[in-house]
């Protein structure tokens, strides 16, 4: 059988320290997991980190093509099984829902087949999310045929308390292996 193909997308929340651990536990669960950050998420998390965990390189600029024979953008959406963005910024879900691609997380998504399955975990401050914004862009991407794993309530990095915190990443998994268990059947 062959082994199933995740990419993570990564924004600039706070919360991109956890990707760290998403990462390596999707890795040791035997999933390929290419990474692909914003430029601004790297100043929450640095790449090498992440392919250190991952073992596999970390994507984090349109521009740099690692292979001259292809579109490295374009041959990772065409080996994808799953795209993850987790976290997923208020900005990068207005990107999405805009049809905006200017970074590597972004351009990645559009140029996935419309089949391949999208998980995206929201993380930021309550306000945020609850913006009417913010949820009309949740709701343009649900049409769009990407599935929400919402935010927990919690006491956020803000100082803040309701509804914003990422997911755990145990719910995060479980949502990956139900949507990817049930693209098998």
């Amino acid at each position: 059988m062959r082994q199933k193909h995740i990419l993570l997308g990564i924004s600039a929340s706070i919360s991109a320290y956890k990707a760290a651990d998403l990462t390596n536990e999707l890795t040791k669960r035997g999933y390929a997991v290419d990474v692909l950050m914003t430029q601004n998420s790297t100043k929450f998390i640095t790449p090498l980190t992440l392919q250190t965990l991952s073992k596999r390189p970390v994507h984090t600029d349109v521009m740099v093509e690692q292979r001259a024979d292809l579109v490295n953008h374009i041959a990772l959406a065409k080996r994808a099984d799953l795209l993850l963005i987790a976290p997923a910024t208020a900005n990068i879900i207005g990107k999405l829902a805009s049809g905006i691609a200017d970074d590597m997380v972004t351009t990645v998504a559009m140029a996935l087949e419309v089949k391949v399955p999208k998980l995206i975990a929201p993380a930021m401050n309550t306000y945020m999310y609850q913006n009417p914004v913010t949820q009309k862009n949740l709701v343009t991407l649900k049409e769009f045929g990407y599935k929400e794993i919402e935010p927990r309530e919690a006491l956020l990095a803000c100082g803040d308390f309701g509804r914003g915190a990422l997911a755990t990443n145990e719910t995060i998994v479980k949502a990956v292996e139900a949507t990817l268990s049930q693209r098998s059947l």
